[in-house]
């Protein structure tokens, strides 16, 4: 099972005998709202034209929970996540193709999530739809029902105090842009920083201009640079959960295994009493 898949490679498997199940997550981290704009509509952009026999997911109200304490992007109530993956079509024996925009932040949050929660086959289009060459559908599928049961996994998963711990012992990563991580800016959450000992390493790093992954080689020795030696315990945490779990992603490819904060920064910095690290060094 490979973490990604390339356009070709999706294309070939819609044609075979066993053809994944397909989900569209399209969705934007928006500042438009502060600018009085209208946010990014991820289902409009699915019924303008999507990959034919996609499924839309909702980002927000289906592979995530309520924003509050545990942050924006919380864990979903898992009989829920698993209701909604069964309306999209999604079976244990059948792989799953999830894709989004280009960005490969929400698909990737999708991606964590089903094998987190047990999916042996799932995988991410590598250049979201951008990649895709062949022609899209404005039709609105109805699968039929899927027999996915979420269960979820003992570990790759990590709290606030696991994440502070592995700071300490092994390596944590912070997905965010360098200025969000020195606390030179911070649009969104209740103050600027890093979790201490935290080590900057920005998601968008992790592809090329055409956003599509670095080779496995690349990944593999951008990570090692940064701490992930053979044998160290990763993590990574973002600003909530979801370009961390890219990061997840990027860091699978590169076949180094990895757990994900998923209240991240806005769960953290919500407590005061958390200590907090601003500037380029991790302490």
């Amino acid at each position: 099972m490979n973490a990604i898949i390339s356009a070709s490679e999706l294309a070939s498997a819609l044609a075979g005998q066993n053809p994944p199940v397909l989900l569209d997550v399209r969705w934007q981290l928006s500042m438009a709202k502060a600018a009085g704009e209208p946010p990014f509509d991820g289902r409009a952009a699915y019924r303008a034209g999507h990959l034919p026999g996609a499924v839309f997911v909702d980002l927000d109200r289906e592979l995530a929970g309520t924003a509050g304490a545990a942050g924006r992007h919380p864990l979903p109530d898992l009989a829920e996540f698993g209701a909604a993956m069964r309306r999209a079509g999604v079976s244990a024996a059948r792989p799953v193709v999830v894709y989004d925009g280009g960005q490969g932040w929400a698909a990737a949050r999708a991606w964590w999530l089903l094998r987190w929660t047990g999916h042996p086959d799932v995988s991410v289009l590598d250049g979201g739809l951008t990649a895709w060459e062949g022609p899209l559908s404005t039709d609105v599928p109805t699968p039929a029902e899927g027999d996915f049961a979420p269960v979820p996994a003992t570990a790759g998963l990590l709290d606030a105090d696991g994440a502070a711990a592995l700071a300490r012992s092994g390596v944590l990563f912070d997905a965010r842009a360098g200025e969000r991580y020195r606390g030179d800016v911070e649009p969104i959450d209740r103050v600027g920083g890093h979790i201490p000992g935290a080590v900057s390493a920005p998601t968008n790093d992790n592809v090329g201009p055409d956003g599509r992954f670095l080779p496995a080689e690349e990944l593999g020795a951008r990570f090692k640079a940064l701490g992930a030696a053979d044998g160290t315990e990763v993590g990574v945490y973002c600003g909530s959960g979801v370009s961390g779990a890219h990061e997840v992603l990027a860091l699978a490819v590169a076949g180094i295994p990895a757990a994900l904060y998923v209240g991240s920064w806005s769960e953290w910095s919500l407590d005061p009493s958390r200590p907090v690290a601003v500037g380029p060094d991790p302490q």
